[in-house]
């Protein structure tokens, strides 16, 4: 039960909600589970969107990481590497035993999917309390979800959904179509194709260019150099 019930019967308390990632999806989950009346704490790597957490009505989870420079040039997480992730389980275990809905949207561009919540973790929570993990296309932010299932271990349930777009496809398609043909008239001029590495777009959406690798994050999954990226240097 999201919001708080009174009746003649007693009171039912508002259900504690817990949104890991705040990129799109956790923002949205943010602004739905608050207009649903929970009781809502958000968390995420990245301090900076602490505001826009914290703007949607929802409580910021602090948590005593060094986390450095967690964004990349294009504002998503990076991957902070085995050893942040283990103290970040730690910190992150009470704040889920206290949760009665975890929705999880930690997914790194290219990488599997970071596992915040452990086996141990949801061990820890009540029976009858959810896990909505939205990152299990990339292997998942709990360590029992199973792909495009829904699964019951020690008394929570676990939902897994693969290729969400494909649930709401009227929709999907229409903001698929749109953003297409915005790309297309922002990469021409007069009906020609105008590339301008000065351009945020055109840069941060090349690959490739000449028989060469431009992206830097696409050379460095590669493995090609450490070097700057041809469209860095042009940049």
């Amino acid at each position: 039960m999201f919001p708080m019930f009174m009746t003649a019967a007693g009171t039912v308390r508002p259900a504690h909600v817990l949104i890991v990632g705040a990129g799109v999806a956790g923002l949205q989950a943010i602004a739905t589970a608050k207009r649903l009346g929970a009781i809502v704490h958000a968390y995420d790597v990245r301090a900076e969107v602490k505001e826009q957490i914290e703007s949607l009505g929802a409580k910021f989870v602090e948590m005593e990481l060094d986390a450095g420079d967690a964004q990349d040039k294009g504002g998503y997480a990076k991957d902070m590497g085995e050893e942040f992730l283990k103290k970040q389980r730690e910190l992150m275990t009470r704040v889920v035993a206290e949760s009665h809905i975890v929705v999880t949207t930690a997914a790194i561009p290219g990488r599997k999917s970071p596992v915040i919540v452990t086996a141990d973790m949801v061990k820890g929570m009540m029976p009858g309390s959810v896990i909505v993990d939205l990152a299990a296309e990339r292997g998942g932010n709990c360590e029992l979800t199973e792909l495009d299932k829904t699964v019951v271990k020690h008394g929570v349930t676990i939902l897994g959904p693969a290729d969400l777009p494909s649930t709401v496809p009227f929709h999907a398609s229409q903001m698929f179509a749109k953003n297409c043909t915005n790309f297309l008239k922002e990469l021409t001029k007069d009906g020609q194709l105008a590339i301008d590495m000065e351009n945020e777009i055109h840069a941060g959406t090349l690959l490739t260019r000449d028989g060469e690798v431009m992206h830097p994050q696409i050379r460095e999954l590669l493995g090609i150099t450490n070097e700057a990226s041809p469209s860095e240097k042009e940049a």
